[in-house]
């Protein structure tokens, strides 16, 4: 959705059990995640990396600010999460960089997920020990 008025760009991102609601709008480069600054909610480097990797692909690093809920998951499917909503709000915002963010997989949802356990058994693909006698 576009707000043409506020030049606010808002889309959803997902990643395992992860969903970020995200709001790009111009200005110098702020992330904020759930009401903190992203260096605070995000402690491994692993993660801030990979947030920042659209900006990084489409030169784009401090022109946008960034405002996320998230909820759900681990901090690394919210790290996954919250790139993919920035991927498909720079899409949105620049419709000339959809190519670049498709090239790299970043609009693309991962589709992994944590298997189901079977009944019966000890995990999703763990068996119990058997024994002969």
């Amino acid at each position: 959705m576009i707000m043409e008025a506020l030049n606010k760009y808002t889309s959803v991102g997902r990643r395992k059990e992860a969903v970020a609601r995200v709001q790009l709008f111009p200005g110098k480069g702020d992330i904020t995640v759930n009401n903190h600054p992203y260096e605070e909610y995000f402690v491994r480097e692993t993660d801030r990396i990979i947030i920042k990797q659209p900006f990084r692909a489409t030169d784009t690093l401090n022109k946008y600010n960034v405002v996320a809920n998230i909820k759900g998951g681990g901090l690394s499917g919210q790290a996954g999460a919250l790139r993919h909503g920035i991927s498909r709000a720079l899409a949105l915002a620049q419709p000339e960089l959809k190519d670049t963010l498709r090239k790299l997989g970043f609009l693309t949802r991962d589709p992994r997920a944590k298997e189901r356990k079977k009944y019966g058994q000890k995990g999703a693909r763990k068996r119990f020990q058997w024994t002969k006698r």
